[in-house]
């Protein structure tokens, strides 16, 4: 039997385990919360599926007695990746990172990213014998070759040296963590994300002022979500576009018949994926997709190439009545607008943020072997 972190009570939590003596060994390290290293590339005020993972995550193990510190780059001197000056990537990060880790003295440490701060930390923890775990969230390999040319073997390569030192590394969805063993990736352990089915509800549906059907997208305007996939579809109806990105502006020049909201958050953000009539997802490099489940909880079909992540839906759920899948992304979009809003929301209701912490603390490692 495992109980999942519905209760952010750390008191709670430990009288759970209490009338079940049998789950005391298997959830020791959640019964004695402890110090954890985060160490991330990707932290606020950036808005994606990571950080909204891991803000998650770190709430829930502080609520519950854990000591978390995080390492991200508003810590460090930053310049902006060429492609994005949102994005801050940390630089000369070697003397600070590791002095801070040696300060921390964590139980812990987690590698959250690949990145300059992710891959010091790798280094740092190779130098000094310690162990640590990793969690996989973007095919950037793929993303890579397709833009710059630069060959597989050589990204996998780098990627398999970050991640084959970590004792174990997270993956979010099955079809991920096949992908990876086969490309030569060790100790890959199954995942999930989930979804918080208050905030995103069937309920906040409501009329939108567009033509319908209204097909939404939900994420970072830039060119490795493949938005231009979405916007050249010809389709009834209006496509609306809720983020922020460096391709927003191109966009918007170019295909003037489409919705751009920029960000929304909160009540805003649930009321459009709720009266939306499908969510595309036009990615072929994300790992999974939190807009995913957001959709498929607030009752909103999905449309999407079978690549990981909405293939993962298809697997685990019945495909047809939650989304369409289809190298044709328009006829994806005409298979979900036909699928059942009730199935999709019984769907997501299976996805929780307990289960996801839960794996998340229960692989975590001490960072001295026989601590």
């Amino acid at each position: 039997m495992r109980y999942t972190w519905e209760s952010t009570s750390a008191a709670n939590w430990q009288a759970n385990l209490a009338t079940d003596p049998s789950t005391r060994e298997e959830n020791e390290s959640l019964i004695r919360p402890r110090h954890l290293a985060l160490v991330t590339d990707a932290w606020e005020p950036q808005v994606n599926g990571v950080v909204r993972t891991y803000q998650r995550i770190v709430a829930e193990m502080r609520a519950a007695g854990w000591l978390v510190s995080i390492l991200h780059p508003g810590q460090f001197r930053c310049v902006p990746i060429p492609s994005d000056p949102h994005i801050p990537v940390a630089w000369n990060v070697w003397p600070l990172l590791t002095d801070r880790l040696r300060e921390l003295a964590p139980d812990h440490i987690h590698l959250a990213t690949e990145g300059p701060l992710g891959m010091t930390a790798r280094a740092w923890c190779g130098l000094h014998g310690l162990q640590f775990t990793s969690s996989f969230h973007t095919k950037f390999p793929e993303f890579i070759e397709e833009r710059m040319g630069i060959p597989l073997y050589f990204t996998y390569g780098l990627a398999k040296w970050f991640h084959n030192r970590a004792v174990a590394t997270l993956v979010p969805t099955p079809s991920l963590l096949e992908y990876l063993k086969q490309r030569g990736f060790l100790r890959c352990v199954q995942w999930t994300h989930g979804v918080d089915t208050v905030s995103f509800h069937p309920s906040r549906r409501q009329p939108l002022p567009y033509a319908g059907p209204v097909a939404l997208f939900v994420g970072r305007v830039s060119v490795e979500k493949n938005i231009e996939a979405f916007l050249s579809l010809t389709m009834p109806g209006t496509k609306v576009l809720v983020g922020d990105g460096p391709q927003r502006i191109e966009l918007q020049e170019r295909y003037p018949d489409a919705v751009f909201l920029g960000e929304k958050f909160g009540d805003e953000l649930a009321g459009l994926y709720a009266s939306a009539d499908v969510l595309v997802f036009p990615s072929r490099t994300d790992t999974f997709g939190l807009v995913l489940l957001e959709a498929l909880a607030s009752g909103t079909p999905i449309a999407g190439y079978p690549v990981t992540g909405p293939i993962d839906i298809v697997a685990l759920a019945n495909g047809p009545e939650v989304c369409g899948i289809s190298e044709d992304l328009g006829e994806a979009v005409r298979v979900a607008l036909k699928c059942s809003r009730e199935a999709c929301r019984q769907y997501a209701e299976h996805f929780s943020w307990g289960e996801t912490v839960r794996i998340f603390a229960q692989t975590l490692v001490p960072v001295k072997r026989g601590k």
